[in-house]
C-alpha cells in the first residue's frame, strides 16, 4: 500500500474551508430564521435554501470582486471570510419574507392588475 501523500492533505484541507463556508452560511439562516420566525413550512424551506445560497453565492463574489481568496491561507483570514458569507446570507431572508408577504396580499388580483401595480410604482419611482 501507498502512504497518503500531499494530495490527500490538500483534498482535507480543500474539504474543511468548505465545510467551515457552508456552517458559516448555515448560521446565517438561522440567525435571520430566529429574529423572524416563518409562517408557514413552505416559507421555512424557501427561505432556507434561500440564504444558504445567498451566502454561499454572494460570499464567493465578494471574496473574488475584492481579490482577497488568499486569505484562505491564513486562520484569521479564514475566519474573516467566514465573516463575509454569513453576512451575505442575511439580506435574502429579508427579500424572501418581503416577497411572501408581498405575494400573499396580492393573492385576490389577476395577473395584469400585479403588473399594472408594478409599472404604476416603478413610473412612481422614477426607474
Amino acid at each position: 500500500m501507498s502512504e497518503p501523500g500531499p494530495l490527500t492533505a490538500a483534498g482535507g484541507i480543500a474539504l474543511y474551508k468548505l465545510g467551515a463556508f457552508g456552517l458559516m452560511a448555515v448560521l446565517a439562516a438561522i440567525v435571520v430564521m430566529a429574529m423572524t420566525l416563518p409562517r408557514t413550512v413552505r416559507e421555512f424551506i424557501v427561505a432556507m435554501i434561500s440564504t444558504v445560497v445567498s451566502s454561499i453565492a454572494g460570499g464567493a463574489f465578494i471574496v473574488r470582486w475584492f481579490e482577497i481568496a488568499h486569505w484562505v491561507h491564513d486562520d484569521m483570514g479564514m475566519i474573516a471570510i467566514g465573516g463575509i458569507v454569513f453576512v451575505c446570507g442575511l439580506p435574502a431572508w429579508v427579500l424572501v419574507r418581503a416577497g411572501f408577504a408581498w405575494s400573499e396580499a396580492k393573492k385576490d388580483r389577476q395577473l395584469n392588475e400585479i403588473i399594472s401595480a408594478v409599472i404604476e410604482a416603478k413610473r412612481r419611482a422614477g426607474l
